[in-house]
């Protein structure tokens, strides 16, 4: 029999045993021994191990694959430079792996420049957090030095600029200077028949003539004849209009005069209740009661010309489009990372869910492209969603609004679970949870002009220790929320610490019958299985994508995949298509691929294969160490330097231009 060292317990099985905290057990007749000092020095010095690794939040590696960190970079750096470095297979493996030591590898520091930490109060020993505000932002069109006219890549036309124009007009003089071409086919030309970017092209020689002439695969383009493979693209005249505007938002203009009234009559009912009984009393009440009806009663609708069922009748909460989110995969909206490529390659995966990064209602509104690319849908995406912010209720129901008329939407969440500072200064984000009578403006405006179900996305509070969420989950109810998402934390914990999935449990049975989806630290099939166990309707995962964008068919087939090296360098070449599909094959269609898959290997590179763990599975909250592949190409991927990430973006992408640089977005990501 055996007891554990820290709960003095036994476990009640070998699995028990084998995952009780990474806590060596030991046999109860010497219990007594370990607690009196009298046990040998060897199991000392284990136990003291062991715990040592508990607090270093590493994952648990089989002894044989550990390695210090200059012997990892050794390796990486001699079989990059090696003839053999991009031809990695998964018979080969590294001699580094016969002569690994058995002891702790070293705490892996971040590296960290000499003037950055000059400038830093914090000591030396402490965690770097946060964002990289003051990383270089190189404009991907900043790479073309000499770039072609538009005018010559579309067959040729005439330039409207004439002899003004400042790009190049000679096809010959631009080939010859252009950066050699990546690989030999295109994807573009090879999918739709077709390049649209012709001599620009990174891939120019697969569909270009001697005589610079692009060309076409007339069967193909028929077969994609009226095919619409992304929606929700802001049109010219919209943005004009938004510009000027002059966009009418007559349903929301309709909400807010109602909100105005009610908000005078109040002060009115004030001013009279202090004036005639300054006791308080009966009037008050009345006062009260009265409010609520005003809020209840709709102002007269003005039509011209023959009514309709739709100018007289509101649409009620069951008539709207429904969508079934009962036991599906939610996969998160993720700023940065989880754009329409990304989102792709988690549909193939088999996420269920998906939704557009979180967009500014405010910029919506003005017409703004780069917000509105947030809201492009894939055909591939059958349920997909929205997610806006903001912090007032005539911005947030104008915004539903015009998503409601100009978007192919399933249905258009909340986002009031942002911790970032600039959003909850501002009121927004976590903000609304503490400003709970905007929040149900915002939410009864959103739905009054709205013909989609409206979801919320909530942390469990703001402080750490005060959690607001049971609270807000039964109002919300009463405000006819569709779905309900709860992630485990607070605002203060950001991402540290773990989910408070005993907290989501209680949620979830005040929210019932409305949906609610649990979130937090799922990256396994054990623990979604662990989540369902609470009773949520369903399961959104955020970082665990990022990491392994194959947990959702772990999850569905019930199973640990040890996938090989170069089934991932697949996984990433796909999304290189797909990035050339929706930024471009041009240069800078090419280097903005690069630099957001540059983004995802900073999560994914804390993935450690499942044949090299020693405890199954890998929990979220820990690092890799420092440790050996079984080839060089899985050892490539785990390194946690970024200078290694854009050796594998060279491998899908070609070299990286000469003034390229890249640093992560989040510090904690990858040190230089």
């Amino acid at each position: 029999m055996f007891v554990c060292q820290y709960t003095r317990t036994s476990p009640k099985c070998c699995t028990c045993l084998s995952s009780c905290r990474g806590i060596v057990a030991v046999p109860v007749r010497d219990l007594e021994k370990a607690c009196e000092g009298g046990m040998e020095n060897p199991m000392e010095e284990t136990l003291e191990k062991k715990t040592d690794v508990a607090v270093k939040g590493e994952a648990a590696l089989k002894t044989q694959f550990l390695t210090t960190k200059d012997k990892f970079h050794e390796f990486v750096d001699s079989g990059w430079r090696g003839p053999q470095g991009d031809k990695a297979s998964d018979n080969d493996k590294p001699e580094e792996e016969k002569e690994t030591p058995v002891e702790e590898p070293e705490t892996k520091k971040l590296k960290v420049d000499p003037e950055e930490r000059n400038k830093s109060d914090k000591p030396d020993g402490k965690r770097i957090r946060g964002q990289n505000k003051s990383r270089p932002h190189t404009k991907p069109n900043a790479y073309d030095e000499r770039r072609l006219c538009l005018s010559v890549i579309q067959d040729n036309k005439e330039c409207s600029y004439g002899d003004k124009c400042i790009f190049l007009h000679d096809p010959a003089a631009y080939m010859a200077s252009k950066p050699a071409d990546i690989g030999e086919s295109c994807y573009l030309y090879d999918t739709f028949g077709k390049c649209g970017y012709g001599l620009s092209c990174r891939y120019a020689k697969a569909h270009t003539t001697p005589d610079f002439k692009t060309m076409e695969n007339a069967e193909l383009i028929k077969t994609n004849e009226g095919r619409e493979t992304v929606k929700n693209s802001l049109k010219k005249d919209l943005q004009n209009r938004l510009r000027k505007r002059s966009v009418a938002f007559k349903k929301s203009d309709e909400y807010l005069k109602t909100l105005a009234n009610n908000k005078e009559k109040t002060q009115q009912h004030a001013n009279a209740e202090v004036s005639a009984d300054p006791t308080g009393g009966e009037q008050r009440m009345s006062t009260e009661a009265d409010t609520q009806a005003s809020q209840d009663k709709q102002p007269p609708v003005k039509t011209v010309g023959p009514l309709t069922d739709e100018d007289v009748i509101k649409l009620r909460q069951c008539e709207k489009k429904q969508v079934d989110f009962q036991d599906k995969l939610y996969l998160a909206p993720l700023t940065t990372c989880g754009n329409l490529p990304f989102r792709r390659v988690c549909k193939r995966f088999g996420a269920d869910i998906t939704c557009g990064e979180m967009a500014m209602c405010t910029n919506l509104l003005q017409g703004q492209q780069s917000e509105w690319a947030l809201l492009k849908r894939h055909e591939s995406e059958d349920v997909f969603g929205v997610q806006v912010e903001g912090c007032f209720p005539d911005t947030m129901t104008r915004c539903a609004e015009l998503i409601n008329n100009n978007a192919n939407v399933d249905f258009v969440d909340i986002n009031s679970g942002c911790p970032i500072d600039l959003v909850y200064k501002k009121g927004g984000g976590c903000g609304l949870m503490t400003r709970t009578r905007k929040f149900e403006q915002i939410i009864k405006g959103m739905n009054h002009v709205l013909d989609v179900p409206l979801t919320v996305k909530i942390r469990t509070g703001v402080q750490e220790k005060c959690n607001i969420a049971h609270k807000l989950i039964p109002e919300m109810k009463k405000w006819d929320v569709s779905m309900i998402t709860l992630h485990g934390r607070s605002r203060e914990q950001r991402y540290t610490k773990l989910a408070d999935w005993d907290y989501i449990t209680t949620c979830s049975k005040l929210a019932s019958p409305v949906p609610l989806f649990g979130n937090g630290d799922i990256l396994s099939y054990e623990d979604a299985m662990k989540a369902k166990e609470t009773g949520v309707s369903g399961i959104m995962i955020a970082r665990g994508a990022l990491i392994k964008p194959w947990i959702f068919t772990e999850i569905k087939e019930s199973r640990h995949w040890d996938i090989s090296s170069n089934e991932r360098l697949d996984v990433l070449r796909d999304f290189s298509n797909f990035g050339l599909e929706h930024w471009g094959s041009d240069t800078r269609g090419v280097e903005k691929t690069r630099t957001f898959m540059l983004e995802w290997l900073s999560f994914m590179c804390r993935y450690i294969p499942v044949g090299l763990l020693d405890r199954v599975p890998q929990k979220i909250n820990e690092r890799p160490p420092f440790y050996m592949g079984r080839n060089y190409l899985e050892s490539l991927m785990a390194s946690q330097h970024a200078g290694d990430w854009i050796r594998i973006s060279e491998m899908l992408l070609g070299p990286v231009p000469k003034n390229f640089i890249f640093l992560p977005k989040h510090k904690a990501n990858s040190y230089k």
